[in-house]
């Protein structure tokens, strides 16, 4: 019964134990599905699973039908119209990562689109290419077909490695997709949870310094070779500077320009965002002027710049990858896969949240899989999604993924008709465009300082996923990360931060005991706390956390009195020793007792076994007086409470030295009792023999409370501090409390208050 008296609670029930509250309260013993009922689950079949299935797989049936055309339809175009043109830019942009022609990014920004509109759960991100999975396709395209020693001008020889390069850049895409579609069929959407958020940023930001490395060739117009191997980025800068005198300094000023202006702009768009309508489009008016001064002062020829060049009008034929790829770039597809589901799933999150509706993260999987498989089968690249388009296109009144339609439309257009428009626009621009974009991931540096503050362990990940993806690459970097967020977690579960508890203010409170003055200890009793899975690797350090708690280890001390024992028989059997009312007489003046020769004459196992004093003419207590030159460890704790509570698993290995850490208690009159211990754990213990004559499961409470209850009635013993009297009284019902003068009280009435 529990009833409220002002700000406090009146709680009245017995001090239960595990089996006793089971057996008071009628567990029902549950039925747990077998592999087998869960695949006639899974294979079975009706009308509503039917239906359900294929809700899931078209999300666009659940929302399309609901579809508020009068008011939508307006801000979905709007919406599709800003960041089609945004997609255009950005396609042709990231197309310079990728190592391939500016062309083909058209193709990645049009295909995934119209891919995720069918599939895809999320109603306002755009899908289509992201500077960082850009980035990593560039770098297995580079692995494959490098870049030729010497500055080869022969046209034919280009344009066969651009194409050897494009056909490696939509295989990568289309196993990377494979990767996607088969995680999301196989429904192991979770394993993007072992991205936190820390290792992302960590990532992200050295991703945009690679980004910015890797444009540098554009900016300069310098012939830099492509450096896909741990210290590429070195390399790379080794080679910029070293060709920095043949700079195109027309290039240069206009990268520099272009990159003033974007930078002003965005300042601008962020500052005044509430004000403004709409962002202001700085990408596509920059591109129009620069497309449009590049062609009236022909900078081609004037001034030597390196142009996009000509853009083939209309749709390529589809291809059929290559194996050869697939074999040599499986690692990076894996990489690409990950990384490229994780960030779209990160940003289609937040708007998930913000907008209020359901995101699921394997139809997600299934989504970005065939846009990727598709958008491969024609010539595009890797797609996931990008922050600033997303914010383009849901800052303008996105609605639906029907805006995410029409901005494929717009690229569409481009690629039918005007893209011819653009073939005078210096690749300079697009470089600077590129740079644009990363101003959120640089300014990641800033989580460094906030995650020292809240949590040191996060920030390591951060400075360590940082610097792999740096000096390793982005594909090793990633696996460097991550091994290493995988290790901190091993490394805090296995030195976890164990504490001996006691009772806070005399209620059923038990805290760490030295983060509070108001304590009571039962005298004799350890309370002893593990805030982690107990497992193979930690079972050690948890056995010598909990020695050092109750200040002796137990092995050595039943050693200790079955050394003493013998030689206490030995000693009354020559008649060095009597027995008298007092206790142990010795008879001689002296008596030769060794250590090292005792433990010499006996086994280990002998004397690990539990002490048997029955044949002795007396009970011997041994915190009392022994025979001279007989010393055994004063032993003053006769109960140990283990809390349970924060222990999530046990595995066998920890079962085996738990059960004999227990009996090694339990040999030298150390009661031993575990609390909390989640559910299903005594069931568990049990069909692994853990219980014998020793240990049993009456051992087993609900919480400290009840434990401390039990051995305070049983050891009929209430004695507290100096200044708490003990004040204990004892009746059938076996309602105890811990009374406000540190004793312990029977309940007089039915309520007892804490």
């Amino acid at each position: 019964m529990v009833e409220p008296v002002g700000n406090q609670y009146v709680v009245a029930r017995p001090v239960y134990s595990e089996l006793l509250f089971d057996e008071e309260h009628q567990k029902v013993h549950r039925y747990h599905k077998t592999f087998l009922d869960n695949l006639r689950v899974c294979f079975s079949c009706s009308p509503q699973k039917a239906k359900k299935m294929v809700f899931e797989l078209f999300p666009l049936l659940s929302w399309l039908p609901a579809y508020r055309f009068k008011a939508w339809i307006l801000s979905d175009i709007v919406s599709g119209i800003s960041t089609g043109l945004v997609a255009v830019l950005q396609g042709l942009a990231f197309a310079l990562l990728v190592n391939i022609p500016p062309g083909y990014g058209l193709y990645a920004a049009f295909f995934p689109v119209i891919m995720y509109f069918f599939f895809g759960t999320s109603r306002h991100i755009s899908v289509g290419p992201f500077p960082v999975l850009s980035l990593m396709v560039g770098g297995a395209v580079l692995t494959v077909v490098p870049d030729t020693p010497g500055n080869s001008t022969q046209a034919n020889e280009s344009q066969l490695i651009n194409d050897k390069r494009v056909m490696v850049a939509a295989s990568v895409t289309m196993l990377a997709g494979i990767f996607q579609l088969l995680f999301g069929v196989l429904r192991i959407g979770f394993i993007v949870i072992y991205l936190s958020q820390s290792l992302i940023s960590g990532f992200t930001t050295a991703a945009a310094i690679h980004v910015v490395v890797s444009q540098l060739k554009f900016i300069f117009q310098l012939p830099v070779p492509g450096f896909n191997t741990p210290l590429g980025i070195i390399w790379t800068l080794k080679s910029v500077f070293e060709q920095i005198t043949d700079t195109n300094i027309a290039d240069l000023v206009t990268a520099l320009i272009i990159l003033v202006i974007v930078f002003v702009v965005k300042e601008i768009n962020e500052r005044f965002k509430a004000k403004l309508p709409a962002p202001i489009p700085i990408e596509l008016i920059v591109t129009v002027i620069a497309a449009g001064v590049s062609y009236a002062c022909n900078f081609k020829e004037r001034f030597k710049v390196d142009v996009i060049g000509k853009l083939e009008r209309g749709f390529q034929a589809p291809i059929t990858p290559s194996m050869s790829v697939f074999e040599s770039c499986v690692g990076d597809c894996f990489s690409i896969a990950i990384v490229g589901f994780a960030v779209a799933f990160s940003v289609a999150k937040v708007y998930s949240i913000k907008h209020d509706y359901p995101i699921d993260a394997n139809q997600e999987l299934i989504a970005f899989g065939l846009s990727n498989i598709f958008g491969g089968a024609f010539k595009g690249f890797a797609a996931s999604t990008s922050l600033s388009r997303s914010g383009v296109q849901e800052s303008t009144g996105g609605k639906t993924q029907i805006a995410g339609f029409l901005s494929a439309i717009i690229v569409m257009i481009v690629i039918l008709a005007i893209g011819h428009l653009l073939e005078p626009l210096q690749k300079s621009v697009l470089a600077a465009l590129a740079l644009g974009n990363l101003k959120g991931m640089l300014m990641q540096f800033k989580e460094i300082g906030i995650l020292w503050k809240k949590d040191r362990y996060d920030c390591i990940i951060w400075v360590v996923t940082f610097l792999a993806a740096i000096l390793l690459g982005l594909d090793l970097g990633l696996a460097a990360g991550v091994g290493f967020q995988l290790l901190t977690v091993v490394f805090r579960a296995q030195f976890p931060k164990c504490t001996v508890l006691a009772n806070v203010g005399r209620s059923d409170i038990y805290r760490n005991r030295k983060d509070y003055t108001d304590i009571y200890e039962p005298e004799g009793v350890k309370i002893f706390r593990c805030p982690s899975p107990v497992f193979f690797a930690n079972v050690g350090f948890f056995k010598d956390k909990l020695t050092a708690a109750v200040g002796f280890n137990p092995l050595r001390v039943l050693r200790k009195r079955n050394k003493a024992l013998r030689k206490i028989r030995q000693m009354l059997k020559k008649g060095e020793l009597q027995v008298t009312p007092k206790g142990f007489l010795c008879t001689v003046n002296s008596v030769n007792y060794s250590d090292e020769e005792e433990l010499d004459n006996n086994t280990i196992e002998e004397l690990d076994k539990p002490t048997d004093t029955k044949d002795l003419p007396i009970q011997i207590d041994w915190n009392t007086n022994l025979p001279p030159n007989i010393i055994v460890p004063r032993v003053d704790t006769h109960s140990l409470i283990l809390d349970f509570s924060a222990v999530s698993f046990l595995d066998v290995s920890a079962m085996r030295v738990l059960r004999e850490t227990i009996k090694e208690f339990v040999r030298i009159d150390v009661d031993v009792y575990i609390v909390g211990a989640h559910e299903g754990l005594l069931d568990k213990l049990e069909r692994c023999g853990f219980f014998d004559d020793e240990i049993k499961p009456s051992i087993f409470f609900l919480t400290i409370h009840d434990a401390v209850l039990y051995i305070l009635v049983k050891k009929d013993i209430a004695v507290g501090s100096p200044k708490f009297k003990p004040n204990m009284q004892k009746q059938s019902n076996d309602h105890y409390i811990i009374s406000t003068n540190g004793g312990l009280r029977n309940r007089a009435s039915s309520e007892t208050k804490f």
